[in-house]
């Protein structure tokens, strides 16, 4: 399971990141509509955290009734170390579980590139401090192509450029991707954790809370 990445995020004022820029080695995950329940499978989402959901991320495709492994990128060792993750059309959809995407990060995800993200999905990935930038298929088959065939070669998700880069010296490639407005305003300016803006902003949240007639007790 992936554990160490090289997330390129600097401090911000307060206790949230500035996600700027990722970068790390992929994996390929092909396949259009492939919604919530294939990354987590429902019935491993009855836990009081999120600890340990990484172990479970796509484990009905890559492991058959008896447990045995299946052909999946998630299982294949050159992939192990992975933390850009590389997907088609439409990935996230169906349910809106927040699950899937800690499952995701907890087996060491820090940023997806995609042709298309449901809303929501991408929503819960903000949330985590996970960019999904999309390209265009042509741009996203040929990085996934890249990337099956070139398993330790580094990428760079440049969030705040809206770039990914990779390739060697002569033949790097980098390609155009769309942030959407919002993801990139709440990334690059480390504004997306909101209970770290909350936790920063303390004394402010208690005069707000201390001037509101129902928030003072009259004892």
């Amino acid at each position: 399971m992936s554990t160490e990445n090289e997330r390129d995020a600097n401090a911000s004022d307060g206790p949230a990141e500035i996600v700027d820029r990722v970068s790390g080695t992929g994996i390929p995950v092909r396949g259009n509509d492939i919604d919530t329940d294939q990354i987590i499978p429902a019935r491993f989402m009855k836990v009081v955290t999120f600890d340990g959901l990484g172990e479970f991320a796509f484990f009905d495709q890559r492991f058959d009734g008896e447990d045995n492994e299946k052909e999946h990128p998630f299982n294949e060792e050159r992939f192990q170390e992975a933390n850009v993750l590389v997907v088609n059309s439409n990935f996230g959809c169906g349910s809106s579980r927040e699950h899937a995407p800690q499952a995701l990060q907890r087996w060491g995800i820090d940023a997806i590139v995609g042709e298309s993200f449901a809303e929501i999905f991408a929503g819960n990935c903000l949330a985590l401090g996970i960019p999904t930038v999309t390209a265009s298929p042509e741009e996203v088959g040929a990085l996934q192509a890249f990337v099956e065939e070139n398993p330790d070669a580094e990428l760079t998700v440049d969030v705040e450029r809206e770039l990914v880069v990779y390739g060697d010296g002569d033949e790097e490639t980098a390609v155009n991707v769309d942030v959407a407005d919002a993801q990139h305003k709440a990334l690059v300016e480390g504004v997306w954790d909101t209970t770290a803006l909350m936790k920063s902003n303390e004394n402010a949240v208690r005069e707000t809370a201390n001037s509101l007639p129902y928030m003072r007790s009259d004892d």
